[in-house]
């Protein structure tokens, strides 16, 4: 009973995981990767069936599994989400306006270029 609970729970949770990870496609600061990375591993405890969904999805499981598998990211989906976080981040900060904002902004953005450049490895031979 007790493991039927905490299944469910973990098929909810990365449901709603999912759903984020989505919308953080579109929506600037909001993260895609760390949200569908949950939902797998919520996945992989709470039911095969959606974990198996969810790597085999064409348009997200790839980089997920890739990402879960330590082969990194292409070169172009590195430069393609430095791009788009920094012209989100740019755009943010014009709009706030307020200095301790701007800074912690600026301050998310050097942390998620850093991420990016020194801990995600680079996919070798891989161009989409």
């Amino acid at each position: 009973m007790k493991q039927a609970v905490l299944k469910n729970a973990l098929n909810v949770i990365g449901i709603i995981a999912v759903a984020l990870g989505i919308l953080g496609i579109f929506l600037p600061l909001l993260p895609t990767t760390p949200f569908l990375l949950l939902a797998s591993a919520c996945f992989a405890r709470g039911s095969e069936r959606l974990h198996r969904w969810l790597l085999g999805n064409k348009l997200l499981g790839t980089a997920i599994r890739d990402f879960e598998q330590g082969k990194g990211m292409p070169r172009k989906a590195k430069i393609m989400a430095l791009v788009l976080l920094w012209v989100s981040l740019a755009f943010s900060m014009f709009q706030v306006r307020s200095m301790p904002l701007v800074a912690l902004l600026a301050t998310v953005g050097a942390g998620v270029t850093a991420y990016l450049l020194l801990f995600v490895p680079t996919k070798v031979g891989a161009d989409r």
